[in-house]
């Protein structure tokens, strides 16, 4: 693809910058971006009335079919507001997993009623959305989980934990994978759930991370009744529509905005260290980190304007952006030489950089562990063996654990 913008885009970027510059305070550029942390109240009441303000203005959704409320524009377009709309004091993290995950998979699943009844409101910011998937026993092998759903006439009666919820206290709704058979082996067994995050029998417990925020939760469902309309795809049919969410997963999480470049060449120009030849090596090797996640963003980006849900490309993105991750944190706080060693107020930026470095395993581990990427690398990419499988025909009840 060409990286320059076409005239049509170059026209679509200077429109989206003026609506922006209408309607939100530019981002000082001289200011670290905000850690990624837990989902305060004020955080999410911010994030709602962005999405609003964007849905009002028709920038919601931006590569969503025109029919669910989105824009029908491209991934290039939804690349390039993005970029502008980084350069503005504004967010709207915490609807990442809804529209960035939940959406492109009920469009591709669902049926027309749960569309109809879920994609507006998602879209318009008045629901948000986690994803109920890991659990104590079941993470880098999700297809190892044992919450069950139970048929009980037009119901599911729902038993079991999960763990890593993103922002489940503030959640509306989850996509909640369940055991529904036993007696099938363990990918097809399992069935996809929209679930009301205000059923009886749903606990959510906030998790309190080592950065001190709670961005994380682990969630207990006792006796959890779900309707059978909400099965998202057919009864033990889940896994395939889990791996549309997966994909989406890896693909937003490698794409993430979080530090830029300009971001760490200022901390490295207020502690002094840009004439350190060393550094300005580290740098220099940083920025190339950062321009290769951007192609590689652009390559998942051309995807989606031609109509293809991603695939192993995301795979590589989030393992880049895993590697990426870790470089990273250890340079910004060799930076800072001794005062790495601070937290808070008392550290540079008032313990921002500390906040990204401690931050960076709910990165690196979520959306599926380095050690997985490269597995789906390897079988679906360069076309190595598959890693080998002694479960596989297994009956899920017959498999140790």
């Amino acid at each position: 693809m060409d990286f320059d913008d076409t005239p049509e885009e170059a026209a679509f970027r200077a429109e989206a910058l003026a609506w922006l510059e209408a309607h939100a305070a530019p981002r000082d550029l001289d200011t670290t971006r905000p850690s990624m942390g837990g989902f305060g109240d004020e955080y999410v009441r911010q994030c709602q009335q962005w999405q609003r303000t964007l849905y009002d203005g028709g920038w919601a959704g931006i590569t969503w079919p025109k029919e669910y409320g989105g824009r029908g524009g491209t991934g290039r377009q939804a690349g390039i507001f993005s970029q502008e709309q980084a350069k503005f004091d504004v967010s709207n993290g915490v609807f990442a997993v809804g529209i960035g995950m939940v959406g492109p998979t009920l469009m591709a699943h669902a049926t027309d009623a749960q569309k109809e009844r879920y994609l507006g409101p998602m879209l318009r910011g008045e629901e948000i959305w986690c994803q109920l998937f890991s659990e104590p026993g079941a993470g880098s092998d999700l297809a190892g989980l044992s919450t069950k759903a139970v048929r009980d006439g037009d119901e599911w009666l729902v038993n079991g934990q999960k763990v890593w919820t993103s922002g489940a206290q503030h959640s509306t709704f989850g996509i909640l994978m369940t055991r529904t058979d036993p007696d099938a082996p363990k990918h097809e067994g399992i069935t996809y759930f929209v679930v009301d995050m205000a059923t009886p029998g749903i606990d959510v417990r906030p998790l309190r991370q080592i950065t001190g925020v709670a961005h994380f939760n682990e969630v207990f469902l006792t006796d959890v009744r779900v309707p059978n309309d909400n099965v998202v795809g057919e009864p033990n049919g889940g896994w395939r529509v889990a791996v549309t969410t997966m994909a989406h997963e890896r693909a937003l999480i490698g794409g993430g905005v979080g530090l830029g470049f300009r971001d760490v060449l200022r901390l490295a120009r207020s502690c002094g260290r840009t004439d350190d030849g060393r550094v300005r090596q580290a740098l220099a090797t940083a920025y190339g980190r950062f321009e290769v996640l951007k192609f590689l963003g652009y390559r998942v980006q051309t995807a989606a304007s031609q109509g293809r849900p991603p695939g192993p490309e995301s795979s590589v993105m989030k393992l880049a952006y895993s590697q990426h991750l870790a470089a990273l944190a250890d340079l910004v706080l060799s930076l800072e030489g001794a005062a790495g060693m601070l937290n808070g107020d008392d550290a540079p930026d008032a313990g921002q950089w500390q906040q990204h470095f401690l931050n960076q395993w709910s990165s690196r581990i979520g959306g599926g562990t380095d050690q997985i990427q490269r597995n789906v690398i390897g079988e679906r990419v360069l076309g190595l063996p598959r890693e080998p499988r002694v479960d596989k025909d297994v009956p899920f009840r017959a498999i140790p654990g």
